[in-house]
């Protein structure tokens, strides 16, 4: 079931938008707040003035030039960073959601590159030779998913995975980040990730981990549906709920990332990506006053916000008015954008177009943040081959 709304805002627009109210008490915080407040609704009134102001229009051919250029040659300030199978990731996710195909020799290319970021250990490192992490692992075993081909999946040592996550699982359920590393919740998730989408997910690595979650202030929704898996009367998913609605925004219509902060184009996927993982683990537990065909969120003012403020007129998408474009926020700009176009799937599935039928893109799958497709053909693959031997990792 689909549907493109009219042009220009609509009932989260310039005039049904709220203003920060500082009761007589102006912070920091606050007179940040009314800055980007000031600027957004410079860009609104705009606008208002042009209903033809290209911002509104999805600029698909520029993004993906700015996203080609980036694949094929990255800019000296990201040779030496430790986050380039990000880049990788960043890039080739944008592609699919904007349907822009990658050249066999370019997707071939990163293939090559991403196995000389393996390590011997086991995982990815943050470039060829650096040492294993859990975050560039995610993001190279899911570029690499992005990519499908049978050269790309064989790129994943499962057993050397398989080994380098058991050398981070610690007694009480958690994850380090790296081995001496840090442990936190986005640990937990990018080893269940990684683990669910190449089959070695087995009871024995993830022993505790949901406990351990449960103790977790605001658990991150991909672990509560990988691992902890709420059932019926569970009532975890009621807080978090609360939460992370509160975290859209009044006036601009996009997402902060926490009390107090400012609004971001990053959380278009950080924040509205949970509303998908929540609305489904409350169905799972009956409740009956879920909607649908929507979201729990403000799907029309997410996808102003997005399409107003953070798209670059050069191409790519930034954090707000005034910021500077990188492959980071291009990928979550647009992976929110995604999840606030698409509601459901099969049967229920409705869409929610703002703007012109082009500005479509490709759903993405809110646990892993790649289109659900690439996720069926990689699990389907990975399900075919026996899950490595627990034996072989000591």
């Amino acid at each position: 079931m689909a549907g493109v709304s009219p042009p220009g805002p609509g009932p989260h627009g310039p005039g049904g938008r709220r203003r920060l109210r500082e009761d007589g008490v102006r912070t920091h915080t606050s007179a940040e707040q009314s800055k980007v407040e000031d600027i957004v609704q410079e860009v609104f009134d705009a606008y208002k003035t042009n209903h033809h102001a290209v911002q509104f229009v999805l600029q698909r051919e520029k993004h993906f030039h700015y996203l080609k250029r980036g694949l094929r040659q990255l800019g000296e300030a990201y040779e030496a960073a430790p986050v380039r199978p990000w880049l990788c990731y960043w890039i080739l996710h944008s592609l699919e959601l904007l349907e822009e195909p990658i050249p066999q020799s370019i997707a071939s290319d990163v293939c090559q590159f991403l196995s000389c970021c393996q390590s011997p250990q086991g995982g990815f490192g943050g470039g060829p030779g650096q040492h294993p992490h859990l975050a560039p692992t995610y993001a190279a075993v899911n570029a690499l998913c992005i990519i499908g081909t049978e050269e790309a999946y064989s790129i994943i040592d499962r057993q050397k995975l398989l080994e380098y996550l058991y050398t981070l699982k610690q007694p009480d359920g958690s994850f380090l980040m790296h081995v001496g590393g840090e442990v936190d919740v986005r640990s937990a998730y990018c080893a269940a990730a990684v683990a669910s989408l190449t089959n070695v997910l087995t009871p024995a690595l993830f022993t505790g981990t949901a406990e351990w979650i449960a103790r977790v202030p605001w658990c991150w929704g991909g672990v509560l549906v990988l691992v902890v898996k709420p059932t019926p009367g569970d009532e975890t998913c009621y807080p978090m709920q609360h939460w992370v609605t509160g975290r859209q925004m009044h006036f601009e219509g996009g997402f902060q990332g926490r009390c107090n902060k400012l609004v971001d184009g990053c959380y278009s996927f950080w924040q509205a990506g949970l509303l998908p993982l929540l609305h489904r683990a409350l169905h799972t537990q009956g409740d009956d006053a879920l909607s649908m065909s929507r979201w729990m969120f403000d799907q029309s003012a997410l996808q102003e916000y997005i399409l107003l403020c953070c798209q670059c007129p050069a191409g790519g998408l930034l954090d707000k008015p005034g910021k500077s474009r990188d492959f980071y926020h291009t990928c979550y700009c647009l992976s929110g954008l995604a999840i606030a176009q698409h509601f459901g799937s099969g049967d229920l599935h409705h869409e929610l177009v703002l703007g012109i039928p082009e500005n479509r893109l490709q759903p993405t799958h809110p646990i892993y943040n790649i289109v659900p497709e690439k996720v069926v053909k990689a699990v389907m693959h990975f399900l075919q081959q026996p899950i490595p031997s627990l034996e072989a990792t000591g």
